[in-house]
């Protein structure tokens, strides 16, 4: 079982940063990035404060009942986070994503808007434009997309998503092996 991926599930079902997670269980924004990787395992009373930030019980985090499918989801089961400091807004779309091999969200980016700057990795991320325009700095290049294109890349360099329209841009976003 790895416990780091579903901690991160519940932080982010409850719309919450690593960094409020840790203020609010007395915790570095660096140790639970290293937990939710499974780079380190918290003590017992560490693990049971962050399951009661996080609105979870032992039993429940640890039950792997093989549930149905779940197929269609709609609005109340989408959360969202937003980033006002850099001017952006992720809709999950769908709330276990992180756990799946895709990762669908929403991504508003306000006017001069930026969205984080990624290392590389094994993903590939396609976009669809729904509104604006946008720019997609992929290692030393720089691509251009406006409402109605799609972006396709392997983010196998340093990547970030910035609006580059005098209004806010919207793309619906989707990434394999989540990194968002």
């Amino acid at each position: 079982m790895q416990i780091g991926k579903k901690i991160k599930n519940l932080r982010l079902k409850k719309g919450l940063t690593q960094e409020e997670l840790g203020e609010r269980t007395d915790l570095s924004k660096g140790y639970i990035s290293q937990i939710e990787r499974d780079l380190s395992s918290p003590s017992i009373e560490t693990f049971f404060d962050m399951l009661e930030v996080l609105g979870c019980t032992p039993k429940d985090f640890f039950d792997e009942q093989e549930l149905e499918q779940k197929v269609v989801y709609g609005e109340e089961d989408q959360t969202e986070y937003v980033d006002e400091e850099h001017g952006y807004k992720i809709q999950w779309l769908v709330p276990e994503s992180n756990e799946k091999e895709m990762e669908p969200i929403i991504l508003t980016l306000e006017e001069k808007g930026e969205f984080k700057e990624f290392e590389p990795s094994l993903s590939e991320t396609f976009a669809y434009v729904l509104s604006g325009k946008i720019i997609v700095r992929l290692g030393k290049r720089v691509y251009s997309a406006k409402a109605g294109e799609v972006i396709y890349y392997h983010a196998s360099e340093r990547h970030q998503i910035i609006n580059d329209d005098s209004s806010s841009s919207q793309i619906l976003l989707v990434a394999t092996e989540s990194y968002l």
